[in-house]
């Protein structure tokens, strides 16, 4: 295992460091936390919280800032933050209009942060809850009851932070939020497995010629393992199964976001996206919102995910064009 670090059990407070001096202009770290929060929390909006485990960077601190989150709880690697965590979290993010907590589906985050949830109201802060399940690779996982939050979850903070941002009411965000989530689905492929640097080997492995389709971004298993096929065909089995979900028709309209888990440069997404043009193309999509990167990574997992969004609904479509001020959008 090659890895540039110092001790593993100081990797996460080494990192949050590091982040929030880097980008002390726009976010700062509570003290004796894992909680990063955006500068000048004002203007009696409603604050929105996300996070998870560690180790999938830029998510979620670097989309903390204006229009996006308020504050990101950063867990250990692939481990969710603990309820006191979130609820500090929570109370930095608060402004007097209440919370919205945009929680991935994994049995240990929506554990934690209910918990959290509940700690908050107890102190007289208003909360909602948004679940993200938008991988449509298995119904359950190995840390799931039903489907997995993966990069989709990132357009969920993009949609929301704006709504917020524009003034909305916590009940209206989280209607939004709720509508939102059924319209966003994702699906990725992986070609080695992430090292979690306490483990020092890969989580599994797949051999030089081997691919794993639906692989979870904390390694979890996926559908179906193939020899190496080209970007094009990569591309036809994850658009064909987006579609399968969607039953689109032509002249719809959606957003696409493909994401690198790691590993994976932005040659060979940018080469990937290519492929996914033509195909939706062929299909007579609208495509009114499109983003290449790393957003939602595995550690150094080689491989990357497709999400799309159905953007019937102007306004997220608006959402997800307006500007943002954060480390990573």
């Amino acid at each position: 295992m090659k890895k540039i670090m110092n001790q593993t059990d100081d990797i996460l407070n080494e990192m949050l460091e590091g982040l929030s001096y880097a980008y002390s202009d726009l976010v700062t770290r509570i003290p004796e936390t894992n909680v990063i929060v955006k500068k000048n929390i004002s203007g009696s909006k409603v604050g929105v919280v996300s996070g998870g485990g560690s180790g999938h960077e830029p998510a979620h601190a670097g989309f903390v800032g204006t229009g996006m989150l308020s504050a990101a709880v950063c867990g250990e690697i692939f481990t969710s933050p603990t309820p006191d965590q979130v609820l500090e979290g929570i109370k930095a993010a608060d402004d007097g209009a209440g919370v919205l907590l945009v929680i991935k589906n994994y049995s240990g985050d929506v554990m934690n942060f209910e918990m959290a949830k509940d700690l908050a109201e107890m102190e007289g802060i208003e909360v909602e809850t948004v679940l993200v399940d938008d991988d449509i690779a298995v119904e359950d996982s190995t840390y799931t009851a039903g489907r997995r939050g993966v990069a989709g979850t990132i357009l969920v903070h993009k949609i929301l932070g704006h709504a917020a941002e524009s003034g909305k009411s916590l009940a209206e965000i989280k209607e939004i939020g709720d509508k939102l989530v059924k319209e966003i689905k994702t699906l990725g492929v992986a070609l080695t497995g992430a090292t979690v640097p306490a483990v020092g080997k890969p989580g599994f492995v797949l051999a030089e010629d081997e691919i794993e389709f639906g692989v979870g971004i904390h390694g979890e298993p996926g559908y179906r393992k193939e020899k190496l096929q080209s970007s094009r065909k990569l591309a036809e089995e994850l658009v064909g199964k987006l579609k399968d979900e969607f039953n689109w028709k032509s002249g719809d309209k959606y957003g696409v976001l493909v994401n690198g888990l790691g590993g994976t440069p932005l040659m060979e997404q940018f080469v990937f996206m290519n492929d996914v043009k033509a195909l939706l193309e062929e299909d007579g999509l609208v495509v009114d919102f499109k983003k290449v990167g790393d957003v939602m990574t595995s550690i150094d997992m080689e491989g990357l995910s497709l999400t799309m969004i159905h953007l019937d609904t102007p306004e997220w479509t608006e959402a997800l064009n307006a500007p943002v001020t954060t480390i990573a959008w």
